[in-house]
């Protein structure tokens, strides 16, 4: 960690000056103030919260990182840090949100600092730069998502993989033998974040064990890009009579292209979304789903989180099963023509 000695010394100054810069007590002359400024950014210093408060004292502040990217479904990742926010409350914490994209420098600068005293990370790709910064430090951290090593890691998710597994046996067992999966961003898929690449093995594993033909195509946002999606799986596997939608925004905007196509749900085609269940009930069709549990991951994270600060957690790997309802809008396969 940089210390506010090395901080002063390329600026040509001490280190009491930098002090009175930060901390804007003392008046410092324009130009002294714009080389101490521009020594901090080159050296990478943080103001030590923790050296500033009593010995031992805690900051009782959680920092939740939490990109909020356009390519995304962000109700889902609000819904999440809605529900940290006041479960950590309950156990006197505040939490401080990070929302820009910056990466292992947001880690490096909470982790330095000690402007929190622990750490939870969504949006968790399969190699996630963030984690060899969190293996070198003593911070408490859990992660809402799971990387491809969970070696000295705590991790609360979905078990993504069984959850598409999970769909493909619900339609395979109502005999469609034809599966197109509505997925994620381009973007998503392209940085490997866990829980879209997870869900995919899962659906791929499960339909080569059944003997079920999956088409994965993913999906951009709005009406447009949805529609055209559609048409391009119809192109390809025209025969296909079960849907699987990884997209919650795609949820109720995938029904009306359908209907377009002139294919009901479910006498032509069955639909299963995995998304939140509020998301599922409030379609105006709605179909079977296999719930996003948001809320109860936030609360468990910081649960997780606690007992790690109190000495009491140990790493792990938490992964509910997942649950399936069924609705009207799957049925079965409709008999070859």
């Amino acid at each position: 960690m940089v210390t506010l000695a090395e901080a002063a010394q390329p600026a040509g100054v001490s280190a009491s000056t930098v002090s009175q810069v930060l901390s804007g007590k003392r008046s410092v002359s324009t130009t002294t103030r714009q080389r101490v400024e521009q020594s901090i950014r080159e050296v990478g210093y943080h103001p030590n919260a923790g050296a500033r408060a009593l010995a031992g004292k805690r900051s009782n502040i959680i920092a939740l990182m939490t990109p909020l990217r356009t390519d995304m479904y962000v109700p889902v990742m609000m819904e999440i840090a809605i529900a940290v926010t006041p479960t950590a409350r309950t156990h006197g914490y505040d939490v401080l949100l990070l929302t820009g994209e910056e990466g292992p420098d947001a880690v490096r600068r909470v982790t330095g600092s000690g402007l929190a005293d622990a750490m939870i990370l969504m949006d968790v790709e399969l190699e996630d730069e963030r984690l060899p910064l969190l293996r070198d430090t003593d911070q408490p951290s859990v992660l809402i998502g799971l990387h491809a090593d969970t070696t000295g890691l705590t991790c609360v998710d979905v078990d993504w993989s069984a959850t598409g597994a999970l769909c493909v046996e619900h339609l395979a067992g109502l005999g469609h033998r034809d599966i197109a999966v509505i997925g994620e961003a381009p973007a998503v898929h392209e940085r490997h974040t866990g829980f879209a690449e997870r869900t995919r093995d899962g659906l791929r594993s499960r339909a080569r064990a059944s003997g079920v033909r999956v088409l994965h195509r993913p999906c951009e946002g709005g009406y447009d890009a949805r529609a055209l999606t559609l048409a391009r799986v119809f192109d390809e596997r025209p025969g296909a009579t079960g849907f699987v939608v990884r997209n919650e925004s795609a949820v109720e905007p995938l029904l009306a292209p359908l209907r377009q196509q002139g294919r009901a749900a479910p006498e032509d085609v069955s639909v299963v979304a995995i998304c939140p269940d509020q998301v599922a009930v409030q379609a105006s069709v709605r179909p079977t789903s296999v719930a996003v549990p948001a809320q109860k991951m936030g609360r468990h994270a910081v649960e997780h989180l606690m007992a790690k600060l109190d000495a009491r957690g140990s790493d792990e790997v938490v992964l509910p099963a997942p649950e399936l309802t069924v609705r009207a809008r799957s049925g079965p396969a409709p008999a070859a023509s």
